[in-house]
């Protein structure tokens, strides 16, 4: 990745959870805290958010606050993006946008810098508008794009496990309160989600189509990973769940290759693929968990297996796998990934 020295940055959103994720690893990366702007709504004006060893102080975010500022990382509501993005591209500013407003915006990359970063244009059309992909997306992306590159890719099937912190501070919150209440043998309603997600597993709570009956979060799978691989072809269905867990998601993932692998052929293409760990150990029973994963850049990648009904070819290999993964969904499933592209502009 390149360097960030030097440069002016607004984070959009800055107390939220993505947001203050984002001031976190701007901090890592060494950026002094007098080039970064923390910018949110007019109520947390004035709140003091970490920032490495100290402390930034929020400012509200304005049609005037990108003056000078050379990228802006936006952590907020798809409306507000579609709102201030283009005021802060004509001041100037590249502008890397986590939320959904402009993903399927043909004119708009959708990045993945480990998967596609060649799709960030240069700078010699003015400033650039780039989109943070979904981050169940980034996770299946990350765990398969090494066997699609090696081998092709005919389907997936995808079933994801998603922590409550994917709908924001105020879902955990839910799930500590809920937790608490039943284990105590109290009722407690749910406000947040329309489901209890204490000791609870329930369908994404994102709106559902009822004629595909798809929910929103499957969906934008299905057509961000075909953006991203620039790929029509590849045949794609999804089924996103609620978990009673923090943070971190889990996805379980069976692929249809285009040619046949064995399984260290596969594993091998995963071998080395930035921003991927595998965690296979099947003698220790040792694959990847949200615990391991929560607060970590890596996707951990595990249970790598030809698929249970597929046959091999005389060579011994086969076309259909199944794999498991599990990463941080506020790292490298949204902030991360948002810095990430903001060091290749």
């Amino acid at each position: 990745m390149g360097s960030l020295s030097g440069k002016t940055i607004a984070v959009v959103g800055a107390t939220g959870a993505v947001g203050a994720e984002m001031l976190g690893i701007l901090a890592e990366r060494g950026v002094p805290d007098d080039r970064v702007r923390a910018v949110a709504s007019s109520r947390s004006a004035g709140r003091e958010m970490a920032y490495g060893e100290g402390l930034v102080t929020v400012t509200e975010v304005t049609r005037e606050t990108f003056g000078g500022v050379d990228i802006a990382l936006f952590a907020a509501s798809s409306d507000l993006a579609r709102e201030l993005a283009p005021v802060a591209i004509e001041a100037g500013a590249d502008v890397v946008d986590n939320s959904s407003a402009f993903r399927m915006d043909t004119a708009v990359p959708l990045v993945t810098p480990e998967v596609n970063a060649d799709a960030i244009p240069d700078r010699s059309k003015g400033a650039r508008l780039i989109a943070n992909p979904n981050c169940s997306t980034i996770m299946l992306l990350m765990a398969v794009t090494p066997l699609y590159r090696a081998f092709g890719c005919r389907r997936l099937v995808v079933s994801t496990y998603q922590a409550v912190s994917g709908a924001g501070a105020a879902a955990m919150d839910e799930l500590r309160t809920l937790t608490t209440a039943a284990l105590a043998g109290e009722d407690a309603n749910p406000t947040i989600f329309s489901e209890s997600c204490a000791f609870n597993v329930f369908s994404h709570d994102s709106p559902l189509d009822p004629t595909t009956g798809r929910n929103k979060e499957e969906q934008k799978m299905l057509d961000e990973t075909r953006k991203i691989w620039n790929d029509a072809s590849v045949e794609i269905t999804a089924t996103c769940v609620r978990v009673p867990v923090f943070r971190a998601h889990t996805e379980s993932i069976n692929i249809e290759l285009a040619e046949p692998a064995t399984v260290d052929e596969v594993r091998g293409s995963i071998v080395g693929f930035a921003g991927v760990e595998i965690v296979d150990d099947r003698a220790a029973n040792r694959f990847p968990t949200p615990l391991k994963a929560a607060h970590g850049d890596a996707v951990l990648v595990g249970r790598i297996r030809p698929d249970g009904s597929a046959q091999p070819d005389a060579n011994g290999r086969y076309r259909r796998f199944d794999l498991m993964c599990s990463g941080d969904q506020i790292r490298k499933g949204a902030a991360l990934n948002a810095v990430q592209i903001a060091e290749l502009l």
